[in-house]
C-alpha cells in the first residue's frame, strides 16, 4: 500500500480511505500540524495520480497519492554507528529494542553513544535524512521496546496517539516482596523530590499517575515477585515510584529503596502494541529480554505465547474486578 520513492511516499488509497479529501485525510485522520501542512502546501509536497490538485479532491480507491515526507532535515545528531535490535518496522516507523546502560537522546549537541546516534545512523543508510523522532522515552537502564517515527507526519500522529492512549505499553518488574493481591491498580500523583536532583516522589501536588499492575509470579526463597505493568500517564520514573511507594522497590534500583543485588533496576518494557495508522493492521511487538534477573519467557503460558516472544509478537489481556484502598495522596485498586 506504501513504497519510497526517494523524497517521496506513494499511498494507494485503500477502500476505507475512500471518501476523504486530501484535506480530510491529513486533518482529521492524520492529525497533521498546522505547522507541517502548510510546509507541504507551500512546497507542493502532495500529488494525486502524478499531478498537483485541490487538497479538496475526494480520493477513490486505488487512486496513487504522493507525499513529500522524507526531505531531509537539519539535525544536530550525529549519525553514529552501533549495532541495534529492529523488532518491526516499515516505511513509516521503527520499533527497537533497546538494551540497558544506554541514554535515547543526547543532552548536548555533541554527545554520541545514545540510540538516537544510533538510529540516525540506521536511517541514513536508507537514505533518509529526516530528524530522529522518539514518540516515548525509556530510562537509561531500563531496556526493552521503543517507537520511533521514520518522517513528521508519522511523528505528529503517533503523538497524538500515545496523548489518546491509543499506543499500549507493557513492562516486566522484579520487585522486593511478596505482592499480595495477584492485580492491581496504583493511582497516586508523582512531582519531583525537592531534596534530590533526579528522584521523583508521590505528592499531592504533582501530576495524575495511574499504573496498573498484574502478579505474574512470586519467588518465596528470594522474597521477591515478578509483576506486569502498564500505564494510563508517562510520568518520569513512575513504575520505580509507584511500586516503591506500595512497598515493593524495584530488585536494583537503589535511588527508590531496592537492594543492590542486580546491576540496574530489574525493568523491561516488554510489549508495545497498536493499531497502525497508515495501514490500519495491529502492530504488537515483544521485546525479549536478555539481561533480566529471570526468564521471563517462561511465564506466558502456552506454547504460542512463547513463541510470539521469541518472534516480537504477543498479545494478553488484563484481568479486571474490583476493590481499592486509600492511600496518602493516591489510592490502589485491586483486583
Amino acid at each position: 500500500m506504501w513504497v519510497k520513492k526517494g523524497d517521496w511516499l506513494e499511498c494507494t488509497i485503500p477502500s476505507f480511505w475512500q471518501g476523504q479529501t486530501i484535506e480530510s485525510l491529513l486533518k482529521e485522520v492524520w492529525c497533521t500540524s498546522k505547522k507541517f501542512a502548510h510546509q507541504l502546501r507551500m512546497e507542493k509536497g502532495i500529488k494525486l495520480n502524478g499531478k498537483e490538485v485541490s487538497w479538496q479532491t475526494t480520493l477513490r480507491e486505488n487512486d496513487r497519492l504522493q507525499l513529500r515526507l522524507y526531505h531531509p532535515e537539519p539535525s544536530a545528531i550525529l549519525p553514529e554507528y552501533r549495532e541495534i535490535s529492529v523488532l518491526w518496522e516499515d516505511e513509516h516507523l521503527l520499533i527497537i529494542n533497546k538494551e540497558a546502560g544506554i541514554d535515547i537522546h543526547p543532552s548536548e549537541p555533541s554527545q554520541t553513544g545514545t540510540l538516537a546516534n544510533a538510529v540516525a545512523f540506521y536511517l541514513q543508510a536508507q537514505g533518509i535524512l529526516t530528524k530522529v523522532r522518539h514518540i516515548h522515552r525509556l530510562d537509561r537502564d531500563t531496556s526493552g521496546t521503543i517507537l520511533f517515527a521514520k518522517h513528521p507526519l508519522a511523528g505528529a500522529t503517533l503523538d497524538r496517539m500515545l496523548e489518546k492512549r491509543q499506543i499500549k505499553r507493557t513492562y516486566v518488574a522484579l520487585v522486593h516482596g511478596i505482592v499480595k493481591h495477584k492485580s492491581g491498580t496504583i493511582s497516586a500523583p508523582i512531582g519531583r523530590d525537592r531534596h534530590h536532583p533526579t528522584r521523583r516522589r508521590v505528592s499531592k501536588t504533582g501530576a495524575k499517575a495511574v499504573t496498573h499492575y498484574r502478579v505474574l509470579h512470586t519467588f518465596l526463597n528470594d522474597q521477591a515477585s515478578l509483576v506486569e505493568l502498564s500505564l494510563d500517564t508517562g510520568r518520569t520514573h513512575q513504575i520505580r515510584v509507584h511500586m516503591s511507594y506500595i512497598g515493593h522497590p524495584l530488585v536494583g534500583d537503589v535511588l527508590y529503596g531496592g537492594e543492590n543485588t542486580f546491576h540496574r533496576q530489574a525493568l523491561h518494557a516488554v510489549k508495545l502494541s497498536f493499531l497502525h495508522p497508515f495501514t490500519k493492521e495491529t502492530v504488537s511487538c515483544v521485546a525479549p529480554a536478555g539481561d533480566f534477573p529471570v526468564d521471563i519467557a517462561r511465564f506466558y503460558t502456552d506454547a504460542q505465547e512463547k513463541e510470539a516472544v521469541s518472534k516480537g509478537r504477543f498479545r494478553r489481556p488484563f484481568e479486571s474486578s474490583l476493590c481499592f484502598f486509600f492511600l496518602p495522596f493516591g489510592y490502589l485498586f485491586l483486583f
